[in-house]
């Protein structure tokens, strides 16, 4: 049996996520963008020119996974390809959250990817966050690259945009998103303060050993 959110639950947190990455300054203005799947044919999203520290219910869109509107006043995200392409390539995903969180997104900027094992956190939970190449905001052609790696990795970052994380809750896709943008400010600081040492391979090998107890099955990338 396909399990999925509750409607009413992806709902409130889809307005608490919202807030906590207002708050965080992950986002601008009417910048950023959730989702939740609720079942095979019905994707919750938030909509298009609403700040998303200042959501409410009512405010919020359902769609199919065609993007057609099913229920809802106003228009959806115009990032609604991006994250029905993520969902249409894992099945098991429940949860899409796209933002642009300062540091990640500086990185996203420069084309560069999180790609350094700094923290023993890091390469045990988040794995490595590529880069998905340039794209214009709301095409095809951005949800299909970012799409390509929601199998193997926690997350992406957009060539000269932002970032792009999902998982099995609101929640977890928001956390992960939290994690990014940690690991990118490390590095950060890493590069910027000189400290090149990183932990080595056969440290990184005991760490991903951890990862099946915690229930990671994903590849989550190989660190350089």
């Amino acid at each position: 049996m396909v399990c999925y959110p509750n409607e009413k639950e992806a709902r409130r947190d889809i307005l608490e996520a919202g807030y906590r990455m207002y708050i965080r300054g992950f986002v601008s203005a009417n910048d950023g963008n959730l989702s939740v799947r609720i079942s095979d044919t019905e994707v919750i999203a938030t909509p298009s020119g609403i700040s998303k520290g200042f959501m409410k219910d009512d405010m919020l869109i359902k769609v199919d996974m065609d993007g057609n509107v099913l229920s809802g006043t106003m228009k959806p995200s115009s990032e609604i390809k991006l994250h029905l392409a993520i969902y249409k390539n894992n099945a098991q995903l429940r949860a899409v959250n796209h933002t642009h969180p300062p540091v990640a997104s500086t990185f996203a900027a420069a084309g560069v990817a999180l790609d350094k094992a700094y923290l023993q956190e890091t390469a045990v939970t988040l794995g490595v966050i590529p880069v998905a190449k340039y794209a214009l905001p709301g095409t095809e052609d951005l949800a299909i690259g970012a799409a390509e790696y929601c199998n193997d990795y926690h997350g992406v970052l957009l060539e000269h945009h932002g970032a792009v994380a999902w998982g099995d809750s609101v929640m977890q896709a928001l956390f992960r998103m939290e994690s990014i943008e940690y690991a990118a400010t490390i590095t950060m600081y890493s590069k910027t303060m000189g400290f090149t040492k990183t932990m080595s391979k056969e440290q990184i090998e005991d760490l991903k050993k951890l990862r099946p107890g915690l229930g990671i099955t994903a590849n989550l990338g190989e660190f350089n």
